[in-house]
C-alpha cells in the first residue's frame, strides 16, 4: 500500500486548506468541551488543531514518523497541547472498546488496503451512542467547467495510479456498502454530500496551480511515470493544461465528497 499524494510541497500547500469547518462542520456541531476524540489520518493537522479548540482532547493516528510529525508540528505553531499523536495502523487500533467519544476520517479510506477493516476499527473504538464521521472524495465525481482534455487526462491517471498503489479514489460512493459490511451494525447513519466548489479567480488559480505541481513534480507525478502510464513530457503538458483552465474567466471546478455520519 502507498499514499498516492505524498508529502511533496504542492500536496502540504493544498492540504493545509482544509479546516474542520470546511471538511467537518457536521462533526464539529456535535462536540462539546468535555470530549475525548480520535483523528485518524491527521496528516498536515490543521483539521485536527481545529477539533482540538472544541474539545478538551484529541488523540491523532497517522501511519508513519514522516506524516506524524506534520500534525505534531502544526499544533505546536498553533499552541494546541491538548493533541497526542500516535503512530499506528488504522486496521489494528492500539485502542480499547468505546475509548472515545466521537472519532474523524477525512479522506483516509480511499487509500487503506481494507477500508472496510479500518472503518469497522473507527466504529469499535467509539463509545456507544456517539459519531464516527467519514468524508470521502469520488474522484468519478469531479465536474469542472470549461472542457480541457488535460484536465480528462489527469483524472483518468490518477485514478489508474491510485489504484495501483492499493487505493480506490472513489471511494465516497462505497460508503453505504462499506457501512452495510460492518460486523455491528450502527444505530443509525446519516448521508450527506459535502462538495467543495472552486469558482473565483483566486480559488481556481490557487486549485489550478497546486494540481499543476502535483502532477507534474511530487510523488504522484514519479508512479505515473513508473508505472508507465505516462512520460514527464504529457504530465508537464497536464500541467500547463490546468493552468491553462485556472485563467479561464469562467473557470469552475466541483470536488464531489460523500459523508457517513455512523452513530455507533
Amino acid at each position: 500500500m502507498s499514499y498516492t499524494h505524498g508529502y511533496d510541497e504542492s500536496v502540504l500547500r493544498s492540504h493545509s486548506w482544509r479546516t474542520a469547518q470546511r471538511c467537518a462542520p457536521d462533526l464539529l456541531a456535535r462536540l462539546d468541551s468535555g470530549m475525548h476524540i480520535l483523528d485518524i489520518g491527521s496528516g498536515v493537522g490543521t483539521i485536527t488543531c481545529d477539533l482540538a479548540e472544541a474539545v478538551e482532547r484529541v488523540t491523532a493516528v497517522e501511519v508513519g514518523e514522516d506524516s506524524a510529525r506534520l500534525t505534531r508540528e502544526e499544533a505546536q505553531r498553533r499552541g494546541r497541547d491538548n493533541i497526542e499523536v500516535e503512530i499506528a495502523d488504522c486496521h489494528e487500533l492500539p485502542f480499547e472498546d468505546g475509548e472515545f467519544d466521537a472519532v474523524h476520517i477525512h479522506q483516509v479510506l480511499q487509500h487503506v488496503a481494507d477500508p472496510r477493516r479500518a472503518l469497522a476499527e473507527a466504529v469499535r473504538v467509539v463509545r456507544s451512542g456517539s459519531l464516527v464521521s467519514v468524508t470521502e472524495s469520488d474522484y468519478g465525481g469531479f465536474r469542472w467547467h470549461p472542457q480541457a482534455p488535460g484536465l480528462g487526462r489527469w483524472l483518468a491517471l490518477y485514478r489508474a495510479t491510485a489504484r495501483r498503489n492499493g487505493g480506490e479514489p472513489d471511494a465516497g460512493i462505497h460508503l453505504r456498502a462499506w457501512v452495510a459490511d460492518l460486523p455491528e451494525q450502527p444505530a443509525g447513519v446519516e448521508y450527506l454530500s459535502r462538495p467543495w466548489v472552486f469558482a473565483t479567480p483566486e480559488d481556481c488559480g490557487w486549485w489550478g496551480d497546486t494540481w499543476a505541481d502535483r502532477i507534474s513534480r511530487s510523488k504522484l507525478a514519479a508512479d505515473v511515470v513508473g508505472f508507465g502510464l505516462a512520460d514527464a513530457s504529457e504530465l508537464e503538458g497536464i500541467a500547463a493544461s490546468w493552468r491553462g483552465w485556472s485563467a479561464h474567466p469562467d473557470a469552475w471546478f466541483t470536488v464531489a465528497h460523500s459523508t457517513a455520519l455512523i452513530t455507533r
